[in-house]
């Protein structure tokens, strides 16, 4: 028999083994009474709303939606603290892949928890981060991509500023970006000036000079790859030598899910790489959201792109780069990682999305997708001067409503939540309603109960 640590023999202990198991068996008995969207309780009200207006005060402002969630849920429905029970189908923006009270998630995080420390670091980690990292490697290069590293951070944001930072090392003393018009790579001081929303950058200082080429249009294939690479041509004419990067979204989820092409992508690519201009592609959004685990495995750009940023479903977030990118000492570092439940429960989704059928053209991705745009496709075809689309790809859905009209996009998306399904908008001209589907755990049968609370707000609100 092997020798064990401490820590082995504490993790095995019977007594954690037959907690989890209580904590399993509370779970079950509690979530089973979740069965379907459900009221408000009257009695639970006025502490609720009271619960709400303190919190709004504290953090500065009312949230988008009057949620706060109970603690618990049963896969794609969740329980607010007022007792109502509503679909999930915008996941946190992103965050919640198995819905809400998965078992196993859960089980993956008590793991975690039960370790000796809150978060790891940077400097200090244990050993369910090795483990952690060497899946994401394996299932980067899982098409010999070649990348050779990956640094953990805290947030998509952090990844994202942790590639741009490898990048201008790299290419000292390049110091301009180039990114996709209407991108959206996140809000803080420097990564602010790449996302293309003026309102995200409003009193801030400039930290960034940032350009921007069109994206692909699907209606002009040919002409918008041209065109892009027309417009990174002369900015290398314009300014030769000063780019340090590319920052790509494969699908732009803030415009409201408009999907790229491979062709394209590989002609910006090379493009840059021509001028001697380091690729990152950010799938803070896209990561386990295709029929591949990476958008860049599904647009097939394995050997073209030199960072890949990751977030929101892979619970952890980071940065995936190449040997010639390596950063001198100290230019990353991170007092906070990640916490052990989180890094525990990351290990479990990733995992069980690269290799228990989610993947691939007849994985669950592409089945709840076609079943959701089949649905969706239905309703714009009865009501064909109310809903447009589905567009997206994946985990990803998105229908225009009302000709884009702003306000009454908004006003739906606030009268589905009373109706029972979380949604969300995005982009302008037009605005476009946009779900996040939690994939772990939707069925076909939630995809035909939400699209019934779809139709019935359509009409409520005309």
């Amino acid at each position: 028999m092997s020798k064990k640590s401490i820590g082995e023999a504490y993790l095995a202990d019977p007594r954690l083994v037959e907690a989890k198991k209580l904590i399993s068996e509370a779970l079950n008995d509690h979530s089973s009474k979740i069965e379907g969207v459900k009221a408000a309780d009257p009695e639970l009200k006025q502490s609720y709303e009271s619960m709400m207006e303190e919190f709004g005060k504290n953090r500065g402002g009312k949230l988008f939606y009057n949620y706060i969630g109970s603690g618990i849920g049963k896969g794609a429905l969740v329980e607010l603290a007022d007792g109502s029970v509503k679909y999930d189908f915008i996941t946190g923006i992103g965050v919640h892949y198995f819905g809400h009270s998965h078992p196993e998630v859960i089980a993956a995080e008590v793991d975690g928890s039960i370790t000796n420390t809150t978060m790891s670091g940077n400097l200090q980690q244990n050993v369910d981060s090795p483990k952690l990292f060497k899946l994401l490697l394996d299932q980067a290069n899982k098409y010999d991509a070649g990348f050779d590293h990956m640094f953990m951070t805290s947030s998509g944001v952090m990844a994202a500023e942790n590639a741009l930072k490898m990048a201008f090392q790299k290419k000292h003393p390049a110091h301009r970006v180039i990114a996709f018009e209407k991108c959206f790579m996140g809000r803080t001081l420097s990564v602010a000036q790449i996302t293309d929303k003026a309102v995200y950058r409003a009193g801030l200082p400039k930290t960034l000079n940032v350009d921007y080429i069109p994206f692909y249009d699907a209606n002009e294939h040919e002409g918008s790859i041209k065109n892009a690479v027309s417009k990174l041509e002369a900015m290398f004419v314009r300014y030769p030598g000063e780019y340090a990067a590319m920052c790509m979204e494969l699908v732009q989820g803030e415009g409201g899910y408009w999907v790229g092409h491979e062709d394209f992508f590989k002609a910006i690519c090379d493009t840059c790489h021509k001028h001697n201009v380091s690729v990152i592609v950010d799938e803070v959004q896209t990561f386990m959201r295709t029929d591949e685990l990476f958008a860049f495995q599904y647009f097939k750009l394995d050997k073209h792109v030199d960072f890949v940023n990751i977030g929101k479903n892979s619970q952890i977030c980071a940065t995936i780069y190449r040997e010639d990118h390596k950063p001198r000492p100290g230019l990353v570092s991170q007092t906070f990682t990640s916490s052990g439940a989180a890094i525990n429960a990351a290990y479990y989704i990733i995992n069980e999305v690269a290799n228990n059928g989610y993947l691939g053209k007849d994985g669950k991705i592409n089945k709840i997708h076609k079943c959701f745009a089949d649905h969706l496709d239905k309703l714009s075809q009865k009501y064909p001067d109310k809903i447009e689309g589905p567009w997206g790809i994946g985990a990803m859905v998105g229908m225009t409503l009302f000709k884009g009209d702003f306000e009454k996009s908004k006003a739906f998306t606030f009268k589905l939540f009373e109706n029972g399904c979380l949604s969300f908008i995005a982009g302008q001209n037009p605005t476009r309603v946009r779900f996040l589907v939690p994939m772990g755990a939707v069925t076909e049968e939630d995809i035909a109960n939400v699209c019934k609370l779809i139709e019935q707000t359509v009409n409520e609100i005309e």
